[in-house]
């Protein structure tokens, strides 16, 4: 069960970086610091949105308007901080 527990913990963290790195990406594709037209980049942004967006989108769809700036990736990184330290703190624990 430990095994387990630790896989969705590191899931978990995994995740988080590619939900940071999809939006360190989208503000260097947003102020132009990438080459959009470059094929290799095209398809970094490609998959990081892929794996990213079925996540944020319900997310998005929730949050107000608030003028451009996008907060549902902090909002994302908090849900997952929770989930892993009640994973941690009270199911793991518990199981041992």
């Amino acid at each position: 069960m430990l095994a387990l527990i630790q896989t969705i913990v590191l899931a978990l963290d995994i995740y988080w970086w590619l939900i940071i790195a999809s939006a360190v990406f989208s503000w260097l594709y947003a102020f132009n610091v990438v080459n959009p037209r470059n094929q290799f980049v095209g398809m970094i942004g490609n998959a990081l949105f892929r794996v990213t967006e079925p996540a944020l989108r319900p997310i998005r769809s929730i949050l107000p308007d608030l003028g451009g700036i996008d907060i549902s990736p902090i909002i994302l990184l908090l849900i997952i901080f929770f989930i892993r330290q009640f994973i941690l703190t009270t199911i793991a624990p518990a199981l041992l």
